[in-house]
């Protein structure tokens, strides 16, 4: 929401972000941000690679390697008079000599594009693509993406090693009935494909719209309904999520604000299912199994908060979140509660720039099997001025998935990264 509008329309302080519109801390994305280019060459090591598949022992199979990945990607943002655009793009081509098998090529895209239409209507478009086999790139506030790439669906939590493409968007356009008053009405999609048939993908279609009132000039209230239902491959039913929730934003200090939601969400489970007959029913019938309708219908509480503070370079952040997801190929629909924080400064600090992050999701499958899961992620990257145009980069993650009820899932890897980076360096790096 704006109280008044000039040209450019972008230069303007905005109020709190509206957590529930997804919509990136007010501070931390800037009018111009010049289209920077980078490439990169690092010796990498991987543990816990594992593929779609068992050992001739009936185990799991994971492996470690040594190898060599070559990186690429371009970042920035522009305004012009009525239209704003911010892209961050990355990606990078996997070698590993001795486990030729785990050769990939990684790419991953935010795209952010924000259109005045009128004095009192705004359109924005936001974009998350990408296809992987192995995903170790962070997910936090980017600052040339004018959106928090959290509030689309990007499958961070896949357990194995396989090919992956999604495609996730989200289209809104917001209404200024008065300098305090905004109504936004929202649309979203999502399309998940993996390339083992074992593994379920995912089609998703949502709506919504919202209600905000402005307090005051830092503090901004309102409320929020939406809409999604989730459809998978090889199984037949899906999911319908109808959420209700409460908003809250406010700036803390001219750079410092937090900005959440809490409610509830109705999530509705509908599967067609087999079940094992009794020998006897079997032999006369001819059929091992019968099919049968799972349906489930209950309340689960939807919330999430994030606390940023915004640097000339950069921003930390810490969040918490009640959410319902598609599940990651291996569980299908699941609640879950989620913690992020991450520190990036992209800045000269005596030539170094440093980003770190670190996330953890408990969820519970309500879809195909039911039982908890868990993924926590943390890591670091480094780069270093060394001359003009040439960075020295490095970086660490480990990722842990954890189930009491699944041993198997139990299982801890890590990345580690060293190398060469060239490029103008108007934003921070980032080589994971």
């Amino acid at each position: 929401m704006l109280f008044t509008l000039a040209v450019p329309a972008f230069s303007q302080y905005a109020g709190p972000a509206i957590l529930s519109r997804g919509e990136a801390p007010t501070g931390l994305t800037a009018p111009e941000i010049r289209f920077t280019p980078f490439v990169a060459i690092s010796a990498v090591y991987d543990t816990g690679l594992a593929a779609v598949g068992v050992t001739p022992q009936g185990t799991l199979g994971t492996n470690s390697a040594l190898g060599t990945a070559l990186a690429w990607g371009v970042a920035g943002a522009h305004s012009w008079r009525r239209t704003r655009i911010g892209l961050n793009y990355t990606g990078e081509l996997d070698v590993y000599p001795h486990r030729s098998y785990f050769d990939a090529i990684n790419q991953n895209v935010f795209l952010g594009l924000t259109h005045q239409l009128s004095r009192r209507a705004t359109f924005q478009l936001n974009t998350a693509a990408g296809m992987y086999s192995q995903l170790f790139f962070p997910v936090g506030l980017s600052q040339t993406i004018p959106f928090d790439p959290t509030s689309t669906y990007i499958p961070t939590t896949d357990f194995y090693d396989n090919r992956t493409v999604y495609l996730s968007g989200s289209g809104a356009l917001t209404y200024r009935k008065t300098a305090r008053l905004s109504f936004d009405f929202s649309g979203d999609g999502v399309i998940v494909a993996r390339r083992s048939a074992a593994l379920y993908g995912t089609i998703g279609y949502g709506a919504g719209g919202d209600l905000q009132y402005r307090l005051a000039p830092h503090i901004t209230v309102g409320a929020s309904y939406s809409y999604q239902h989730f459809d998978f491959t090889r199984i037949y039913g899906g999911t319908d999520v109808n959420q209700v929730a409460a908003t809250f934003g406010i700036r803390i200090t001219a750079r410092t604000e937090f900005s959440g939601y809490g409610g509830a969400a109705l999530v509705e489970n509908k599967f067609v299912s087999q079940v094992a007959l009794d020998p006897a029913i079997a032999a006369l019938l001819g059929v091992p199994t019968a099919s049968f309708v799972y349906y489930s219908s209950r309340w689960q509480p939807a919330f999430s908060g994030r606390l940023s503070r915004v640097f000339g370079k950069g921003v930390a952040y810490v969040g918490a979140a009640r959410i319902i997801s598609p599940g990651n190929g291996l569980f299908l629909t699941s609640t879950g509660t989620t913690f992020l924080g991450g520190y990036d400064y992209g800045g000269k600090w005596k030539r170094w720039s440093i980003g770190t992050f670190s996330s953890y999701i408990r969820a519970q499958s309500l879809g195909n099997i039911t039982g908890y899961y868990g993924t926590a992620v943390v890591g670091v990257s480094v780069a270093r001025q060394l001359f003009r145009y040439t960075q020295f980069v490095m970086g660490f993650s480990a990722r842990h998935y954890d189930s009491e009820q699944f041993l198997g899932y139990n299982r801890m890897e890590y990345n580690a990264h060293v190398g060469l980076a060239f490029s103008p360096h108007e934003v921070a790096l980032r080589i994971w």
